[in-house]
């Protein structure tokens, strides 16, 4: 809940979440009935829309459950039921006449024949598959009359829109079922099958993408005709929301209306400091290959800020050369624990900048030339968090009204 109100606040116009069933992240804190309800509420107040996620394949003796969950979806008003599963979107389409239906990305809706296709099935949205590039993904909007929709930041499969079966080989938990293990973050060798031999390959983690990021080329997007730009969150801290939100919402907004070209650069550096597994602009750009896969590291890369220059074992002092801002508080790669006291000529500040060497405290002999990346920017969590803390309402929505007020009578909005 606390991430939907962040996304909210922040400039969503649509949140798309999971309830407690058929949805394709099973292992998320997704929303009970209650908190739907909820959720409902809060974002119809603001004109916000809902989509909730019942993508996962069906089973046959799931159905009686099924249509029961999307009854209770379709009655505390929904906008949209995203699904994955054809079958189902029939059923639902006959049963619920005025309910949108949007066509999920798993299943890899990658032409035009396709989109044609899911419109005469019933749908109302494609989310179109993410191996797309701008100019396939425009043919289409020129020659469909239903939304498009394109997954533009956050985490890319290795597999073709999520259509991967090695979770399920390898541990019995089906990616279509929602209970991926994401096998593709884990560590590999690559083999030659002929001499048997390990070839190095400058990394082992063979299969882990890249964080898609498509701030440097909104403007193109958006000139394809798409409806809606997707962004990930579901699985996300609502710190993690709150920005990559805000930051794309303001570069969208400013294209849109002033056709201007904002501070990119320093937009992009807000999303890599919040989380990046390093980032591409992916098959959007029509990038592959090492384009793609990150072999070094599959989770949070962080954003260096310096150099270890040396580590003082008497004092407990690691000294760096900074060539990025480090703040009392922020996280770095070189162990637990955040930084405290930043220590410049034997004098204590709050933070230091690039070109400055600086101590902090640390308790471990670190190498000297050992990169120090920040892997979260506190004064970065601080003002995500101000943002959609209690009370607070950015989300603002045009009145045209007259207010009558008299002394000794009560006030009346008309």
């Amino acid at each position: 809940m606390e991430s939907l109100k962040s996304g909210i606040q922040n400039g969503a116009d649509a949140i798309y979440l999971g309830g407690s069933s058929f949805g394709a992240r099973a292992s998320a804190t997704n929303f009970d009935n209650d908190e739907l309800v909820e959720a409902v509420k809060y974002a119809k107040l603001r004109n916000v829309n809902i989509f909730v996620t019942v993508n996962t394949s069906i089973k046959e003796n799931e159905i009686e459950e099924l249509i029961s969950y999307t009854d209770f979806l379709y009655k505390i008003g929904v906008d949209a039921i995203i699904l994955s599963d054809i079958g189902v979107a029939e059923v639902l389409r006959n049963r619920y006449p005025n309910m949108e239906l949007h066509a999920s990305t798993q299943i890899s809706a990658h032409s035009l024949n396709d989109v044609l296709e899911l419109k005469k099935v019933g749908f109302d949205r494609v989310v179109l598959a993410r191996e797309l590039s701008i100019g396939e993904i425009k043919e289409i909007c020129d020659n469909v009359d239903i939304d498009i929709e394109v997954f533009i930041h956050g985490a890319i499969c290795v597999s073709y829109s999520g259509q991967c079966l090695m979770s399920s080989m390898l541990g019995d938990r089906s990616g279509n079922r929602g209970r991926c293990a994401q096998p593709c973050r884990q560590s590999y060798k690559l083999i030659n099958k002929t001499t048997g031999k390990a070839i190095d390959v400058n990394g082992s983690y063979l299969l882990s993408p890249k964080d898609l990021c498509s701030i440097e080329n909104i403007e193109k997007i958006l000139d394809t005709g798409v409806k809606s730009l997707k962004i990930e969150g579901r699985m996300k801290r609502p710190e993690y929301v709150a920005v990559v939100t805000s930051r794309y919402r303001k570069t969208i907004d400013n294209y849109i209306n002033n056709k201007i070209t904002d501070d990119k650069k320093a937009l992009k550096e807000d999303l890599e400091a919040i989380f990046n597994r390093k980032f591409t602009s992916g098959y959007l750009m029509s990038k592959n290959g090492s384009d793609i896969i990150n072999l070094d590291k599959p989770n949070n890369v962080g954003v260096k800020v310096g150099e270890v220059l040396s580590f003082n074992f008497k004092k407990k002092k690691l000294k760096i050369k900074l060539s990025g801002k480090l703040s009392k508080g922020d996280g770095i790669n070189l162990g637990g624990g955040n930084v405290g006291r930043i220590i410049k000529n034997g004098e204590s500040f709050d933070f230091g900048v690039a070109g400055e060497i600086i101590e902090i405290d640390f308790l471990k002999d670190i190498k000297p030339k050992t990169p120090v990346y920040k892997t979260s920017d506190k004064l970065l969590v601080d003002n995500a968090n101000k943002s959609f803390r209690e009370g607070i309402e950015n989300k603002k929505i045009n009145l045209k009204c007259e207010i009558f007020i008299k002394v000794g009578r009560k006030q009346s909005l008309f």
